[in-house]
């Protein structure tokens, strides 16, 4: 590990013991065993240092989307729907088990999280990001693969936006709930398979009432 990404681990386990704010330079420093001066040399501020969390938060992130193969969000006309058509109960479980388990238990995503709800009243900004890259991006991608599965007929026709609502929201409040215990992920995938199985009996149609 380069002392470049030692300072980003630490203050990473600072940021989320301590809080942003809580946390300063020199805690910084001293956690990776240097002098003030040499993490400067490094980084320019606490905020580059955070800025920096945030890019590698997203590098695993889409790492995660490689590795399960689905496509990534990136707000472009280009049908994301292909992948998932093919998917039946079991396979939604398991991509979507896959995705839960990861985003519970990655060392970076979990003390991530911790640190943006900490900061939530306290520091808008971190919050902000937060809420941009674990709802609103979440919700937008959802939304644009369940209106195609509308549009294919493989759903019932409705409100895509709401589908995703009710598909994402089990997950982001289970991520909450047990964001503390990831020991207990299996109790939370029994939940989970529970709240896929309910959405896909809502929304996805039969195989012989699809054309």
């Amino acid at each position: 590990m380069t002392t470049k990404e030692k300072i980003t681990e630490e203050a990473l386990t600072l940021f989320a013991q301590k809080g942003y704010k809580g946390t300063s330079v020199k805690n910084i420093a001293d956690a990776v065993g240097i002098k003030d001066a040499s993490l400067y040399n490094h980084f320019k501020s606490k905020q580059e240092i955070f800025d920096s969390i945030v890019e590698l938060i997203m590098e695993h992130i889409s790492g995660l989307s490689q590795t399960l193969g689905i496509p990534q969000y990136d707000k472009s006309d280009a049908p994301i729907s292909g992948f998932y058509i093919k998917l039946d109960l079991d396979g939604l479980k398991k991509i979507t088990n896959e995705a839960f388990v990861f985003y519970l238990t990655d060392p970076y995503i979990s003390r991530f999280w911790r640190v943006a709800h900490m900061e939530q009243y306290g520091n808008p900004q971190i919050y902000t990001m937060f809420r941009k890259i674990f709802m609103e991006d979440a919700i937008a991608y959802q939304e644009k693969l369940f209106a195609e599965m509308m549009e294919q007929e493989v759903f019932y026709p409705g409100d895509a936006k709401a589908a995703a609502i009710s598909f994402y929201s089990p997950i982001y409040l289970l991520l909450s709930m047990y964001s503390d215990q990831p020991e207990r992920k299996e109790e939370a995938l029994e939940i989970l398979d529970r709240q896929i199985e309910e959405f896909f009996r809502i929304y996805r149609k039969k195989d012989e009432e699809e054309d």
